[in-house]
């Protein structure tokens, strides 16, 4: 039988430690997102506007006064190529891209559009440390309006058209295909808008600074997809229970049910240390008694190397759970196996 109630000694090896990558890149995009949304229309107009020739949209941002690097930032997003990507191409950019002329000549792709196949031909890439902020896409970039340079045009050619180019597969660029909608409005408006429909529920409506949040929201998402449609996964829920006397019932970051019966799920990862923890180490004797005396089960998701820092705060949370696991996918299998066993 699965073992869920872990010493923290167990749980310190399982944990991440550090904040994923991945959630790193969508908190910094959940940053961003207001401007975007912002700005989608007037971004929408231009590329509406763009439909004599493929590279129409360059005079149209210089004489709009639109800053390049918020329409390469939207390109990015809406081609979901952002830091890693764009770090990787630049990092492989010349044994992917052919070169016109010999040694001094330049690198070039080709694309197709309305079925005629054009050259692009690149202005300044490759470049050294090619990523968000030499881009300027990056959060403190994007206060900067820029107006239209080379390395922003090569970018911006790249992310309409690379799907279409022979060397889409080697760069990662399959999805960077915009640019084939050019002149179809009503096409290039839906895809604008559902794809930005998409990205605001990937960032779970999240706010600055809000990686916490975006933790819940990569949890909930994995114990929709792994739970049966039996199970009713409620953020910030509460469970009303006989001896806890405040208004609504005892909170808890999630709480999953299935008919009658409820978990209650407390979710920390805090790569420096903070009070949070400890405040939860407080409760945790007298929440699981409550708990157990109505019936019902809790778990934590705990991990980040600042809370791993208050050992003895975790090891008393440890010995008032029911299920406790680190925060990673396969952690998270553990925890919806947990929840499938007790409901």
């Amino acid at each position: 039988m699965a073992k869920y109630n872990r010493s923290i000694n167990e749980l310190r090896t399982r944990a991440a430690l550090w904040w994923p990558e991945e959630l790193k890149n969508k908190n910094a995009l959940a940053n961003v997102l207001p401007l975007l949304l912002k700005t989608q229309e007037d971004f929408l107009r231009l590329i509406v506007l763009s439909k004599n020739d493929p590279f129409q949209l360059f005079d149209l941002i210089k004489v709009a006064k639109y800053p390049s690097n918020l329409f390469l930032k939207h390109l990015a997003v809406l081609a979901d190529y952002g830091g890693e990507p764009i770090q990787r191409l630049g990092r492989s950019f010349k044994e992917i891209f052919p070169k016109r002329g010999g040694e001094k000549g330049k690198y070039y792709f080709d694309f197709i559009w309305k079925e005629k196949t054009y050259r692009y031909e690149f202005k300044a890439l490759p470049v050294s440390g090619l990523n968000n902020k030499k881009l300027f896409i990056d959060g403190e970039g994007l206060i900067i309006e820029k107006g239209l340079d080379n390395l922003t045009c090569d970018m911006i050619e790249l992310l309409l058209f690379a799907s279409t180019s022979d060397y889409a597969d080697q760069a990662g660029l399959c999805a960077c295909e915009i640019g084939t909608m050019l002149g179809n409005e009503d096409v290039l408006i839906k895809y604008v808008k559902q794809r930005y429909i998409t990205v605001s529920r990937i960032t779970g409506g999240a706010t600055a600074n809000s990686l916490g949040q975006l933790a819940q929201t990569e949890i909930v998402d994995f114990l929709v997809n792994d739970l049966s449609g039996e199970y009713k996964i409620i953020r910030n829920g509460y469970i009303a229970i006989d001896g806890y006397d405040k208004k609504g019932g005892m909170p808890f970051d999630l709480v999953v049910e299935k008919g009658t019966k409820k978990v209650g799920i407390e979710v920390t990862f805090q790569v420096t240390t903070n009070s949070t923890i400890e405040r939860k180490a407080g409760q945790a004797a007298d929440r699981q008694t409550l708990m157990h005396k109505n019936g019902y089960q809790i778990a934590y998701v705990i991990d980040g190397a600042g809370n791993f820092q208050r050992s003895s705060a975790i090891s008393t949370i440890c010995d008032h759970s029911d299920c406790t696991v680190a925060y990673t996918i396969a952690e998270f299998k553990v925890l919806s196996n947990w929840i499938k066993t007790v409901l």
